[in-house]
């Protein structure tokens, strides 16, 4: 979970078995965001900006408008859920990012997406 000027993200991965091939190094991830309005001011989800991080160390950044095809306004008080996913070629990987965010005062600032791991039944760890 992060808080950014009272904007609220918390981030809950979960591994799709169903939909991952492992023989192929294909890995899926849903992830389920909650974008909650802690403040008093009404904000609108602009962009976003992810960083996706595999096992192998291997980057992409995926930036675009709004999320799941919407930018949504969140007046005090209210709460947007989504669900979007992730593939991989590797067994596990990190993904943490940014909104950008406008009041109705044309104020814009960064929320902060918290990190968080995805994890397979398949990734093998080991302690040195």
């Amino acid at each position: 979970m992060s808080t950014t000027r009272d904007i609220r993200i918390t981030a809950r991965p979960q591994f799709m078995e169903e939909q991952s091939k492992p023989g192929e190094s294909n890995f899926v991830w849903a992830y389920t965001i909650v974008i909650e309005n802690k403040g008093n001011e009404t904000v609108q989800l602009m962009t976003r900006m992810w960083h996706i991080t595999d096992a192998k160390g291997g980057q992409q950044v995926v930036q675009g408008d709004g999320v799941v095809g919407r930018q949504p306004t969140l007046p005090p008080g209210a709460v947007f859920e989504y669900t979007s996913s992730c593939p991989l070629h590797t067994p596990s990987g990190m993904m943490m990012g940014s909104y950008r965010m406008v009041t109705r005062a044309g104020d814009e600032f960064e929320a902060i997406i918290p990190a968080f791991s995805l994890d397979s039944p398949y990734d093998t760890r080991s302690l040195n």
